[in-house]
This record gives structure tokens, sequence and C-alpha cells, in this order.
């Protein structure tokens, strides 16, 4: 069976343990990081077909990265081959992150708590259409 591979990258492990029994009984596997740094080694090494994105993580010692950041990371390294399509999930103000997300890149923004239901959808939905779309070389 060929699962699609989705990319947890959030801090918090109630989170991220929330979403992968969800993703999981839905039939996906799931992959997950808790940094920039560690989404970006899992995102090279694993090539998920999905990410799911928090905007903001804690400072850590060295780069410091945010969901946009992130993004900005995909867009260079994944040019002209198609990116890797992005949802971001975050419980900052709505009005501050949904607009900016968007226009970063990312395909959709899910306000935390996430709606289950709604995710599922979304993800179906946005893997279904790149599966229908033909092959770049």
């Amino acid at each position: 069976m060929n699962r699609n591979k989705i990319l947890i990258v959030d801090d918090d492990p109630v989170i991220v343990k929330t979403l992968s029994m969800k993703l999981e009984s839905a039939g996906y596997k799931v992959l997950s990081a808790v940094d920039g740094s560690e989404a970006i080694a899992t995102t090279r090494k694993e090539k998920p077909s999905l990410i799911l994105l928090d905007i903001n993580f804690p400072n850590d010692v060295g780069v410091a990265w945010d969901g946009f950041g992130i993004i900005a990371w995909l867009q260079r390294i994944h040019e002209g081959k198609g990116i890797t399509p992005v949802i971001v999930i975050s419980g900052g103000e709505a009005s501050k992150y949904k607009d900016r997300s968007l226009a970063a890149g990312a395909i959709a923004y899910l306000q935390k708590p996430i709606n289950n239901e709604e995710m599922l959808d979304l993800i179906r939905k946005t893997l279904s259409a790149d599966a229908d779309k033909p092959a770049k070389a």
C-alpha cells in the first residue's frame, strides 16, 4: 500500500500526537518535526506529500526559524520541481497570520484548535488534485 506521507511541524507534543493519531487512522504515514532545522532535514530525507506547519516556534540556538522561513526555504529548494503543499496551522491571531501565510505560498490556513474533519477533507482534496497533475520532468 502506497501511503502518502504527511509531515507535522509543531513544537507542541500534544498537537503532534493528536494530529498524528487522526492522520494515521485516516491511512496516512505521519512524520513529525519540532523546529525548522528538523523540518528541513525531514523534508529532504522523507519527501512528504504534504506539510502541516505551525508558524511560531521558540527561539533555539543557532538559526531562528518560523513557519514563513520554512515556506521560503521549500520554495528555494524545490524551484522548478513543484512545491510540497503546505497547510499552515496556528493558534495565533488569524487576522495576523492567514493572509501572510497564503501570500507566502501556503495553500490553506487552519486555526487551532483544528477541526479534524475540515483538515482531513482539505488534505484529501489537495493530495487528490496533486495526483491528477501531470508529472514534471
